[in-house]
């Protein structure tokens, strides 16, 4: 119970994204442990699942997106089109 109190509380004061998913992922991983002594094997087996591996992994892909440069493909894709070009072309 302490060690997932102590996850918690890293949980909320990391202040990198990247990092947060990987204490998320043991934050999770605790969970599951706790449940499985509380005899909840269903609930831990599901924590397991989305608690420790889904959630972070989510988290991490949205991170990476949002932080790339977008490439040539997706500013065309948003409409902005070559520099090139003139405008009403």
């Amino acid at each position: 119970m302490v060690f997932v109190v102590l996850a918690a509380t890293t949980a909320v004061l990391t202040r990198d994204p990247a990092r947060q998913a990987v204490v998320l992922s043991v934050l999770g991983l605790g969970l599951a442990v706790l449940f499985a002594v509380l005899q909840a094997p269903d609930v831990a087996l599901s924590q397991l699942a989305v608690g420790s591996a889904l959630t972070p992994l989510l988290i991490l892909l949205t991170v990476r997106k949002v932080t790339r440069p977008p490439t040539g493909a997706d500013r065309d894709a948003a409409g902005h089109g070559n520099a090139d070009q003139e405008p009403g072309l």
